[in-house]
């Protein structure tokens, strides 16, 4: 026997139906999908760095912290 002629899946236990074998076919056809073309680098191409929009978010004053204190809702809409 041939690696051709054995089956690709083969079923030890159970009776499923033709449904449950098409279902399993799909999920493991997109997954070897979905693998080989994160390998090959074709997946969803990054956003430009104009229209990434994380440089909206405006950075945090002293290292991380955002601004506190008597006044902070105020500092913290001011621009740089």
């Amino acid at each position: 026997m041939t690696a051709e002629d054995k089956p690709f899946l083969q079923v030890v236990r159970g009776d499923p139906s033709p449904e449950e074998v098409a279902a399993l076919v799909a999920v493991l056809t997109a997954r070897a999908r979905a693998a080989a073309a994160a390998r090959d680098g074709a997946g969803e191409a990054r956003p430009s760095r104009w229209a990434d929009r994380t440089r909206l978010v405006r950075a945090t004053v002293s290292g991380g912290l955002a601004p506190r204190g008597p006044g902070a809702w105020r500092a913290s809409g001011l621009p740089r």
